[in-house]
């Protein structure tokens, strides 16, 4: 006799190659403009049928890269919040599923981990559920959960505006490789924001209305060299604030040969450019001789995937 079914589906990380933010709103908020990249360190989640209504989350870590302090396995995580808004969408009166999710997207470290296993939550469920929700329909809903939710589903290169949720797929054809080094500590991405804003106290800062066309047009082209050129995040002034220590290690990176680095989002991941994937690999293991956790990675990767139940099937991706 089988057992309940599940379905596991994987997402993208992801990093800002570019990230100009406004000043802050009334309604609490801050104007970007965007362009993000995922790369290939990925959120899985698997989703089971439970006969009980109730949702249950359980968490693995098999990088050894959570927090001492975890992450909240109640109804307040994000993932959870998707499988109810599947639910709530597809006009469900029991909202029965036990989510696993495999961690390795740094926690609180500026690459949009737990908008992933968002975005795998409302893949996942939809397909569990067979709720009949298409693209739309739950970028709809990634929409609702937060502002990186929708990219993950998306996956690939976009630029984004508003709060970064109204994205823009753009070309980029060519496959950049990172190393990318998560910190042993998380930034709150609002006391980042905060920080932004009593750095800025006093200056004229103009609405973003456009992504950096420099930068798009790098990643059109392929450009490494011109991409390391144009590299800005304008929360890396508050993260490096708050967390001085980073200066070390965009330091140790520059020098160990990496074309650019920059902090991710709001951090405290850094993010190098490299010129190639011996180049990602060399600084890798570099910068793990000096003692820092460094990861290679490449992108654009695929956004939303429903993993294959034998290695024969195809993966479905999720676009819009």
């Amino acid at each position: 006799m089988s057992g309940p079914r599940s379905v596991r589906v994987r997402t993208p990380g992801k990093i800002n190659v570019s990230l100009k933010v406004g000043p802050l709103r009334p309604d609490g908020y801050h104007s970007v403009a965007s362009v993000y990249l995922a790369v290939s360190l990925f959120e899985e989640v698997t989703a089971t049928e439970l006969a009980a209504d109730e949702i249950r989350l359980t968490l693995s870590d098999p990088e050894g890269r959570l927090p001492e302090a975890g992450i909240p396995l109640d109804g307040d995580n994000l993932a959870a919040r998707a499988a109810r808004a599947v639910a709530s969408r597809a006009g469900r009166d029991r909202a029965g599923v036990h989510l696993h999710i495999t961690k390795r997207v740094p926690v609180a470290g500026g690459m949009g981990g737990g908008s992933a296993d968002a975005a795998a939550a409302l893949v996942a469920c939809n397909e569990l559920w067979n709720a009949g929700l298409g693209p739309a329909d739950l970028a709809d809903l990634a929409a609702g959960l937060g502002a990186d939710v929708p990219f993950a589903l998306l996956g690939g290169a976009a630029a984004g505006l508003g709060v970064g949720d109204r994205l823009t797929p753009v070309p980029a054809p060519q496959q950049l490789h990172w190393v990318l080094v998560p910190a042993a500590y998380g930034l709150s991405t609002p006391q980042v924001y905060a920080a932004v804003d009593r750095l800025r106290d006093g200056a004229d800062v103009a609405e973003p209305t456009e992504a950096d066309p420099a930068v798009l047009a790098a990643l059109a082209d392929g450009n490494t060299a011109a991409l390391a050129g144009v590299l800005a995040n304008d929360l890396q002034a508050a993260a490096l604030e708050l967390a001085p220590g980073l200066r070390s290690v965009l330091e140790a990176g520059i020098g160990l040969g990496a074309l650019a680095g920059m902090v991710s989002g709001s951090g405290p991941t850094l993010a190098f450019l490299t010129a190639g994937e011996a180049a990602a690999s060399a600084l890798a293991a570099a910068l793990r001789a000096e003692g820092y956790d460094a990861l290679a990675a490449y992108g654009p990767a695929e956004g939303a995937v429903v993993l294959p139940a034998a290695e024969t099937t195809a993966p479905q991706t999720y676009r819009k």
